[in-house]
């Protein structure tokens, strides 16, 4: 019996207990993670919605895009205006930004003047509204000397929700926070400012940015921090911005990039989704509200409601006998008699009952010991609902924002201002610790904006000055890369000239036109088994070719890739051809071939001079080859050789063949019309079937079936070597100064001006120059040259078509960040960008050289055949046409435009020039000797 008292007793003293009693009477009101993470998920699938284009003006959450697409990187200077709107008084201020060179850190001055907005503005005009803004503007100028002959950027904070088409142009949604000034609703807020300032006159200004207090918060903590990149407010109002991924942002055009959001989640719940979390005190401070049914959420959270909803739950419970004893003066009943200092105050972590007792004192109560512990906790359990709900809030955003940048963890800074997590130590304790609790995958520091919103107007308004600024710099660097309809007709003419210089035997022109003694295409009746070797790079390939005919033609290929040191391409020919015939005999091991005697085709990618298919003296080496007694001697005659000294085996040498005309010829197996090979790659290059004819310079067979005037549609291929194009000067208008370092670094300085323009093994290389003027200018990266980017040959042409993939792709920037990163370039977003047109713009010229290059080949093809319309197919082969996003699509497009009276097919060779070394071997070998 005895327990059974005492376990009464303590039921008794349990049912005594006030914050008990509370937290009965508030059970509604305390919300568990699960609820939490739910709220989160709710306000994340608003979120999401609210940024395609399915959503509607009607939308509770208004992610609005404020056109701010950067944070401060910390290379802003200049002196700045700002305006603070938001309340019953606004803010002046000048603020000047210097960069403090050699010191850690940067240093802000502010000047300010607070003005008050008399209340009768407030319900006025808004022409008399901005008036009165724009006379204090003044005034604050002449009052602090500020030169008003000098164009003054200027930054307005307008606390208000407005829809931006621009930075510097919003149109006012709604009022919030009293104001009511008419005829401004629906109407351009920052065109309305600078009407009242020109009509007030005596200023110079520029207003270059309009921004939410919520984004001003974010950008003042941003400047000192640069993970800042979530803004909110809890204060009077609450909200929340942060830095969305712009392909993300239906209603905004770009992909690249991030833009801020003012997500304006005060109104979350106007559309029902919190029904289930409302209270009948929310439902009574909503009736009495003056936008019934509208910021729900604000009026669970922020400041505005908070000391009134504690108001309401301590009159209920005295009315129903839990607090005084049931009595319920007047001071209690009277809406507003306790604040949201009040509960910060009860709050306050040693004197808060005390203040709690001196609050009820004041209202006119004879409170109770437990009666101030029951208020004190009413205040707690309804600021921890606030802080609760902002932390799951603000852990939607911090999950959009992992998930976005598909990162396992996160680190960011949130930049907060408000009086609320001002002056209310335990709720931003509380809310710092909830937060962490909702996103453990997320690294959050808190940063309180020391300056408000007023700084972060004129941050604003220094990116955008120091973007605007670096976006005329970047253009104008990269117009000189930018091809006009002019300019690519030039090139075209330059081509042509330099085909026509090349085809005469008159002197040397830049564009070889090499005679390849190939005469015709393959047919379909080519047979046999035939070796194949194909040398143009780092890596060496040898090839067994089995070629079958009739109705069941087909070509089967077997081959090994072997490497070519650089010791071995920079040494003697000797050693050269020595490891290519090792190479040769370990594929016949391989193969099982060793006594074989088989008819071979050679592809040798570089400039020949030949007097017959299977002779050619080498010209110059290119691609980083350098090997020493090679150039002016017969490459043919030095792999007999090496074949003698090994003594292993023989080979019948057929043919020598170019890289581009054995692409032509393997595409041209399976396309007749294929009379053309491109090689688009580390080189390039172009080959075609020119009229014998025309071809002074080739040595003629005595057989009258290839002589140079038997019938009217006998043809040679003609390997251009285009490349050389430029040599003589004639395309120094429109090479950079880029080009030219790029040139002054090469092996071959003054050789191969056009394939220095279009070829991958120099691309790279171009953008790198671009990138280091860029920085040495302090346009990119921070002005901060790396050794890395110093050093010749580090950005890889690769990199061109992974750093533009990702826009074809719709991938995050990060990946280009990346990228950077292995360079040793650390990369803000915007630098990532400016990487990215960097990089397009070189491809995209080097396409349109090519295209233009292509369309006076085949305008001269269809001008030597007497054609008013030409079909003609070009086989492709290379890493650039074949890997590169765009360069293929660009380059079509300009064959179109510059040669509209010849349909050109674009075929790739998906075997490579080994198969069309093969073929050529086959076709010069003739039906009899196939046989």
């Amino acid at each position: 019996m005895f327990s059974v008292h005492l376990l009464a007793y303590y039921f008794s003293k349990l049912q005594e207990d006030p914050t008990k009693k509370v937290d009965r009477f508030l059970y509604s009101m305390r919300l568990n993670d699960d609820q939490l993470r739910d709220v989160s998920a709710r306000l994340l699938r608003e979120m999401q919605k609210v940024l395609s284009v399915q959503s509607s003006a009607a939308e509770s959450v208004k992610m609005l895009p404020t056109h701010v697409c950067s944070t401060p990187d910390g290379s802003e200077n200049g002196d700045f205006l700002a305006l603070d709107m938001g309340g019953s008084r606004f803010k002046v201020l000048r603020v000047k930004v210097r960069q403090q060179v050699g010191k850690k850190g940067r240093g802000v001055e502010m000047e300010e003047q607070t003005y008050p907005i008399p209340k009768e503005l407030l319900n006025g005009k808004g022409s008399e509204l901005f008036d009165h803004v724009s006379q204090s503007l003044k005034h604050f100028v002449d009052t602090n000397n500020i030169d008003p002959e000098k164009k003054h950027p200027l930054g307005f904070t307008f606390s208000f929700p407005c829809h931006q088409n621009t930075l510097n142009q919003g149109v006012l949604l709604n009022w919030t926070k009293n104001y009511r000034a008419r005829g401004v609703q629906g109407k351009d807020v920052a065109r309305a400012l600078m009407e009242s300032i020109h009509r007030t006159g005596g200023m110079d200004v520029e207003l270059l940015a309009l921004v939410n207090d919520t984004v001003g918060t974010m950008m003042t903590c941003a400047f000192d921090d640069p993970h800042c990149e979530v803004g909110l407010i809890i204060g009077t109002g609450t909200n929340a911005c942060y830095m969305e991924e712009l392909r993300h942002i239906d209603l905004v055009e770009g992909d690249e990039g991030r833009m801020c959001v003012n997500t304006e989640w005060g109104a979350f719940g106007d559309d029902g989704a919190l029904n289930d979390y409302i209270t009948e005190f929310d439902r009574d401070i909503d009736a009495a509200s003056v936008t019934p049914r509208k910021q729900i959420f604000e009026k669970l959270v922020s400041g505005l409601y908070l000391g009134e909803l504690v108001r309401l739950v301590v009159v209920k419970m005295a009315k129903q006998g839990l607090l005084f004893d049931g009595h319920v003066p007047d001071t209690l009943r009277t809406k507003g008699k306790i604040t949201t200092a009040h509960v910060a105050s009860m709050e306050q972590y040693k004197d808060g009952l005390r203040n709690t007792r001196a609050i009820l004192l004041d209202l006119g109560l004879s409170p109770s010991d437990d009666d101030c512990v029951a208020v004190q906790h009413v205040s707690t359990v309804v600021s921890f609902r606030s802080s609760n709900l902002v932390a799951a809030g603000l852990a939607a955003i911090l999950t959009r924002v992992r998930q976005n940048r598909k990162l396992k963890t996160l680190r960011i800074t949130v930049g907060v201002d408000g009086t609320v997590y001002r002056t209310h130590t335990q709720y931003a304790k509380r809310l710092h610790k909830v937060v962490r609790r909702l996103v453990p995958d997320c690294h959050v520091r808190f940063v309180l904006s020391e300056s408000g919103s007023s700084k972060g107007a004129a941050m604003v308004t220094a990116v955008a000055q120091r973007l605007a600024s670096q976006r005329r710099q970047v253009d104008e660097a990269l117009s000189s890369l930018q091809l006009t309809q002019e300019h690519l007709g030039y090139v075209k003419s330059r081509m042509r000239a330099g085909l026509e210089a090349g085809l005469t035997s008159q002197g040397p022109s830049p564009v070889k036109m090499l005679p390849a003694y190939v005469y015709r295409t393959p047919d379909g009746t080519e047979h046999g088994k035939y070796l194949a070797l194909d040398l143009g790079g780092t890596n060496f390939r040898v090839l067994l070719v089995k070629i079958r005919s009739g109705l069941r033609r087909s070509v089967r290929l077997y081959n090994k890739i072997y490497a070519i040191p650089l010791e071995i391409m920079q040494g003697t020919g000797e050693e050269l051809f020595d490891h290519i015939v090792q190479c040769i005999s370990d594929f016949l091991d391989y193969m099982g071939m060793k006594n074989t005697r088989l008819p071979l085709g050679f592809t040798f990618s570089f400039p020949c001079y030949q007097k017959a298919i299977d002779t050619g003296t080498l010209v110059s080496w290119t691609k980083g080859f350098k090997a020493t007694g090679c150039q002016g001697n017969d490459v043919v005659d030095m792999l007999r050789e090496a074949i003698k000294r090994r003594n292993e085996f023989d080979l019948d040498i057929v043919a020598i063949v170019n890289d581009t005309v054995g692409t032509m010829m393997s595409c041209a197996y399976e396309d007749p019309q294929c009379e053309i090979g491109l090689i688009a790659g580390t080189g390039s290059n172009v080959c075609y079937m020119e009229e014998l004819r025309n071809v002074e310079k080739v040595h003629v067979p005595e057989n009258g079936k290839e002589g140079r005037n038997e019938g009217k549609n006998v043809r040679m291929c003609i390997n251009t070597e285009w490349g050389g194009l430029g040599e003589d000067g004639c395309l120094d208008d429109i090479i950079t100064p880029y080009d030219s370092a790029v040139d002054r670094e090469s092996l071959n300085q003054g050789k191969q001006r056009f394939e220095k323009m279009t070829s991958g093994l120099y691309l790279g290389e171009i953008v790198r120059q671009v990138l280091l003027d860029l920085t040495r200018r302090g346009l990119l990266f921070r002005g901060h040259v790396t050794e890395a980017l110093k050093t010749p040959g580090i950005f890889h042409t690769k990199y061109l078509s992974q750093i533009e993939r990702q826009v074809y792709d719709r991938l995050a920037l990060l990946q280009v960040r990346s990228i950077l990163q292995q360079l040793g370039l650390d990369s803000t977003i915007n630098d990532s960008i400016i990487v990215k047109e960097v990089c397009g713009a070189v491809s995209r010229r080097a396409a349109q050289m090519c295209g233009a290059g292509m369309a006076a080949v085949v305008d001269k093809i269809r001008e030597n055949r007497g054609l008013d319309h030409l079909d003609v197919t070009v086989g492709v082969d290379g890493t650039l046409y074949k890997l590169h996003p765009h360069f293929s699509m660009v380059l079509q497009d300009t064959v179109r435009a510059l040669a509209p009276l010849c349909q050109v097919t674009f075929t790739l060779s998906e075997e490579g020039s080994g198969k069309g070394a093969a073929l050529i071997t086959a076709v010069a070998r003739g039906p009899q000797a196939r046989s």
